[in-house]
């Protein structure tokens, strides 16, 4: 029988709770006993707990409709590792589900929540609208409609007390960093990551701030080569419903079984969208998914949704180029120094540099090898392993460092993006691609010939 689904604070965190502390007694239970264990069997032991608490986890997510549901729902591109390859498979399957177990809420009750946003009926507001929504997610959905002037426009609405509820959850997500983050990593800032998600999940709530970032985005990325930002309506968006024109596009997965020249170039767009912009724009949209991504017929790309959206400080840019820069090098002594400097690394003098090149390497390996790879899903979860296996010596290593906040989602978005780039499948060299904004360096593919002189062009001062 599935588990009924709470909707009070009090419910969730009573669920959250008795996982934390359950799960928690039974890992600490587990490493005690393994003392005594061989390592072939301490390793079994302790892959099977990482089950158990990741087969949990799901069924409790997968109960609520708030953020604790949302924050699962960020686990589904990959799993980093957590899982061994032989339960991955069903593992990935179950995460995924989370996707598609939005709240069922009626069309009447959803058309009442656009009228009374928009403060007028929906014949007034639009010259038709569709009632059956084109897209589902967490916190709303998507419908196609037409205004009175003739445009085609997506409009985003936000399920009825969806806030509420996510406000609510909000209230444990350390609960949730507890249960999840410190089972990968120990000597993670869990009060400081809570903070952060707490507050980029908050925007997500505020249409009226996503339509700004939608704007902003649009702005910078205006009459783009091969980049398209939807504009907003704005007479028609309010704080829980989000107009924006209507883009004809095909979804990302039509083009996994294109041509390599085809899945080439889509994973350089992505490529240069998302990893490109926090540190030529220093601004970037932190939820890589293939649902955010259209293939448009001319050749483009079209990018939605800039709810998980996040301006980066300068300094902080300037600090991660630095350390692509030292890890390329294989200058141990300035990567420990820049790691040591922004936090990533607590005990410099006891971290020994030849290690450290060696992890950054192989963390970075899709963009900081200078060779043309095949990048694909299979590679990209037996890379991230290397970092959630226990008797793996990079775990080991990771452990004993922390992840700062500033520099979380950074992380959690290039892990999302090569996840989507394994799914294509591609055979490319990115490290050229990222010499652009790690070295300022000319371009030397076709795509960033074109980006160059549209730059030349508009005229866009674009940061170093």
């Amino acid at each position: 029988m599935a588990p009924k689904t709470r909707t009070s604070r009090t419910g969730r965190l009573a669920q959250l709770g008795g996982m934390a502390t359950g799960q928690a007694a039974m890992h600490v239970g587990t490493r005690t006993a393994n003392k005594f264990r061989t390592d072939e069997r301490a390793a079994a032991a302790l892959e099977a707990r990482n089950i158990e608490m990741a087969e949990r986890l799901v069924t409790v997510l997968g109960t609520m409709k708030g953020a604790a549901q949302k924050l699962g729902q960020m686990l589904s591109m990959l799993d980093g590792g957590l899982i061994p390859s032989s339960h991955r498979e069903e593992f990935q399957a179950k995460l995924a589900a989370l996707q598609d177990n939005a709240p069922k809420v009626p069309w009447p009750k959803m058309r009442k929540q656009i009228e009374g946003e928009l403060g007028t009926s929906l014949a007034e507001a639009f010259r038709s609208f569709d009632e059956t929504p084109v897209a589902a997610a967490s916190i709303g959905q998507v419908y196609r409609a037409v205004t009175h002037d003739g445009r085609d426009v997506a409009v985003k609405v936000q399920y009825p007390g969806i806030a509420t509820a996510v406000r609510a959850d909000l209230k444990n997500l350390s609960l949730f960093v507890r249960v999840y983050g410190k089972f990968l990593h120990e000597g993670l800032d869990a009060k400081q990551l809570a903070a952060e998600l707490e507050a980029r999940i908050t925007e997500e709530l505020d249409y009226v701030l996503e339509a700004e970032n939608t704007r902003t985005v649009g702005r910078a990325f205006r009459d783009h080569p091969f980049i398209r930002i939807p504009s907003v309506v704005g007479e028609l968006s309010t704080e829980r419903v989000l107009t924006t024109e209507w883009v004809d596009g095909k979804p990302l997965s039509s083009a996994y079984d294109a041509d390599l020249a085809t899945r080439n170039r889509i994973a350089e767009i992505l490529f240069r969208f998302y990893s490109g912009s926090p540190y030529r724009l220093h601004m970037y949209s932190g939820d890589p998914h293939p649902g955010n991504a259209l293939v448009l017929p001319d050749g483009r790309m079209a990018f939605l949704d800039f709810g998980l959206f996040k301006r980066f400080d300068p300094a902080a840019a300037e600090a991660e180029l630095a350390i692509y820069r030292s890890a390329v090098a294989g200058d141990g002594e300035e990567l420990r120094r820049v790691l040591h400097e922004i936090g990533f690394v607590p005990d410099s003098e006891g971290t020994d540099v030849d290690e450290l090149v060696d992890v950054a390497r192989t963390a970075g390996w899709w963009f900081l090898s200078d060779e043309e790879l095949e990048i694909t899903s299979r590679r990209v979860n037996k890379m991230a392993a290397k970092f959630a296996d226990p008797r793996s010596s990079y775990y080991k290593f990771a452990q004993k460092q922390n992840l700062p906040a500033e520099h979380a989602f950074r992380a959690r978005a290039d892990a999302h993006l090569i996840a989507i780039v394994g799914q294509l499948n591609p055979t490319i060299n990115l490290h050229r691609v990222a010499r652009e904004w790690i070295y300022g360096e000319p371009p030397v593919t076709d795509l960033g010939r074109q980006q160059l002189a549209w730059e030349q062009e508009v005229g866009r001062v674009v940061p170093a």
